[in-house]
């Protein structure tokens, strides 16, 4: 993390925050905007989603307070919640990459509801880059805490530094069943209808992996087999 860090240390006193039953110290939003976002992203994924977004905020909540970052925690919250919004059956039928369609929507649901631009816009961000390598962790917190959030628990980057208290109480308030197994099964299934899309991004692995005849593209050849002559 490059971000400067707060002169004087988080408390739980934050505006429209309480705490989560038996994870002491990661606070959750209860605002108006949280609720409605919670009560979305329920309906249209399934547990596995649901589930693992909650752990991403869990996650990327913790992880700014340990780093006492000022992050916007409503923010935050919808970012980690959207962020897998492209992989679900009912938002993953467009040829765009899944990062944006979760990213337009999340964008969209803050605008319509009273949110600056300029504020919407982090989010935005958070979700579009948030399987983009190194580059948000130089970003705005509410940017660099969803890939934080993510690369925990997708691919238990920071777990030997999480306190094991801390890890199981989140884990046994949103478990996390053949949680490898079924993340990259909703992987290729939000990605087989549009392969062009995980091209230069992390996601062209598992195409390599589950899609049966899919051909990684090459950037050198496509450079060397575009038009220009020289």
């Amino acid at each position: 993390m490059t971000h400067q860090p707060r002169p004087e240390p988080i408390t739980p006193d934050i505006p429209h925050i309480l705490d989560i039953p038996d994870i002491p110290g990661i606070p959750v939003p209860d605002s108006t905007l949280a609720r409605e976002a919670t009560e979305l992203i329920r309906d249209v994924t399934d547990d596995l989603i649901y589930h693992h977004s909650r752990r991403v905020y869990l996650f990327g909540a913790r992880h700014g307070l340990h780093h006492r970052l000022d992050f916007d925690p409503e923010l935050l919250y919808v970012g980690a919640l959207f962020h897998d919004l492209g992989l679900t059956e009912k938002f993953r039928s467009s040829q765009q990459r899944f990062e944006l369609d979760g990213a337009d929507e999340a964008r969209e649901f803050l605008t319509s509801r009273g949110i600056p631009e300029d504020r919407a816009r982090l989010v935005w961000e958070g979700i579009a880059l948030h399987t983009t390598p190194e580059i948000p962790h130089h970003m705005a917190p509410e940017v660099a805490l969803v890939t934080a959030g993510v690369e925990l628990d997708v691919l238990g980057i920071g777990y030997a530094t999480l306190p094991p208290k801390t890890r199981e109480a989140i884990v046994a308030a949103h478990p996390r069943p053949d949680f490898k197994r079924r993340i990259l099964h909703a992987f290729h299934a939000g990605l087989a209808h549009r392969p062009q899309t995980t091209f230069g991004n992390v996601k062209a692995d598992v195409l390599d992996r589950f899609e049966e005849g899919y051909t990684r593209p090459n950037f050198v050849r496509i450079i060397e087999d575009s038009a220009w002559p020289e």
